[in-house]
């Protein structure tokens, strides 16, 4: 998914809503359908992801390396194998350390759940955000999920299937069948300066 987001392909993400959502304005439980109408008709306030507008970031799996001679350290994106320089001698030693003892003594590798901020590389711009149930997606928009094209799916139900199992893989089994509300947020990447 890493490679589809700086590929362009995916350009949307849905997250599972998690009831119930108390409301910031008047303090009582907001039903997912009344969650669904308020985001979809441009009030942001109860949105836990944010508006149009706002700036995500991205976490990823990576690696740490080991200080060099020279002191260089950086941090390693297999995803596509970028490496970003991180610091060069005392700078930022005691983010770097961090990061690093995040690692597997083996492997080096910082799972995506433990990638602080500062080591990210990926931001997003939120270009819409609405509240469907899992099972409203269009064939278009499992192409921007999962980052392929319209065309790769034929027959068309080929998509939809595609898209259960994959939903299945990361949320469980019983995840497809109770058909929850989800944010959906469509983003644009932001290119670095």
């Amino acid at each position: 998914m890493v490679r589809a987001i700086l590929d362009g392909r995916k350009t949307q993400h849905r997250i599972q809503v998690n009831l119930p959502v108390i409301g910031i304005n008047m303090g009582c439980e907001i039903a997912g359908n009344e969650l669904a109408g308020e985001i979809n008709s441009g009030c942001y306030w109860n949105s836990k992801l944010g508006k149009p507008g706002d700036r995500l970031w991205v976490r990823e799996t990576c690696y740490a390396t080991k200080s060099t001679p020279h002191g260089i350290r950086a941090v390693a994106y297999p995803a596509d194998n970028e490496i970003k320089i991180i610091e060069y001698a005392d700078q930022h030693i005691e983010k770097w350390e961090t990061l690093f003892n995040y690692c597997n003594a083996v492997a080096e590798q910082v799972p995506s759940t433990l990638m602080p901020r500062w080591v990210s590389r990926i931001t997003l711009e939120i270009t819409d955000i609405r509240v469907e149930r899992l099972h409203a997606i269009t064939l278009g928009d499992i192409c921007k999920e999962i980052g392929c094209g319209l065309y790769d799916f034929i027959p068309a139900t080929h998509g939809f299937l595609v898209w259960e199992e994959t939903w299945k893989s990361i949320h469980g089994q019983d995840s497809w069948q109770s058909n929850p509300w989800v944010w959906v947020v469509e983003f644009n990447r932001v290119e670095a300066a």
